[in-house]
């Protein structure tokens, strides 16, 4: 997976995130370089972001994805065509909110470490309903070639177990294409017979064609939880392109 710095106006529209969104304790999880818990937490919200790549060296976090940021510039500049511009606009913008995102974390995570914490999916170190909103971007469904639909499931019931209110996922799309996850229908139909009704919205941004629509978990009364979860191993390192030199399509 590679490490993205999405911006605060990026997870409002993915998200569909309202000013009553914006007001309950919200947990970004996996967060990456992203702005979304700087800005937010500059607004009042009581946020928290969860990486792995947090902990002792989270703040080369920021450098590294401005790298990455000039290597996806180049990148979407030269292939235009594979990527709807009705929401960014163009590639300087979309170059532009994820360079302001990176720097905006890179300060953040220096000012208010309290709001990263070092963790990854399937397992994480929160209580039961920690979070009212729990939201989840670029990792489940996007990574789908990589990572098994057991893992699907262990982290999807874990994002659940930590929520309150609702999960958020988006988007519902592999990152090489315009296709639906193949798993989500099973996901969901498995998830319900846990007491966890889902639906997908439709939302107001697209990058990447056909990730348009996210999906929402109903966490606010569900049934026991299963402990075991199979597919806890099932995850890749995170790469940083710029240092690898590899040229196949990077992620929205």
């Amino acid at each position: 997976m590679l490490v993205t710095a999405r911006s605060f106006e990026e997870y409002r529209a993915m998200f569909a995130l309202t000013d009553k969104d914006l007001a309950l304790r919200v947990l970004d999880c996996p967060a990456g370089a992203a702005g979304f818990a700087a800005e937010a937490g500059a607004r009042g919200t009581d946020v928290v972001a969860v990486d792995p790549q947090y902990g002792p060296n989270a703040s080369r976090l920021g450098r590294l994805a401005l790298h990455e940021i000039e290597h996806r510039h180049r990148y979407v500049t030269e292939s235009a065509t594979r990527y709807e511009w009705s929401w960014f606009g163009g590639p300087e913008r979309y170059t532009r909110l994820r360079a302001d995102s990176a720097r905006a974390f890179a300060a953040d995570i220096e000012a208010h470490p309290e709001r990263y914490v070092e963790g990854a999916l399937p397992q994480l170190t929160f209580p039961e309903r920690s979070f009212d909103l729990v939201l989840s971007s670029h990792l489940l469904f996007s990574y789908g070639a990589r990572l098994s639909e057991e893992f699907h499931l262990s982290a999807l019931i874990e994002l659940v177990r930590v929520a309150r209110r609702e999960v958020r996922i988006f988007p519902v799309v592999l990152h090489t294409s315009d296709r639906r996850y193949a798993g989500l229908d099973r996901l969901r139909t498995a998830l319900d017979g846990l007491g966890v009704p889902s639906r997908l919205d439709r939302v107001d941004y697209v990058f990447q064609p056909g990730a348009d629509e996210t999906l929402v978990l109903d966490c606010a009364v569900h049934g026991p939880l299963p402990t075991a979860r199979p597919g806890a191993e099932d995850h890749d390192p995170v790469r940083w392109r710029h240092l690898e030199g590899t040229d196949a399509a990077p992620p929205p």
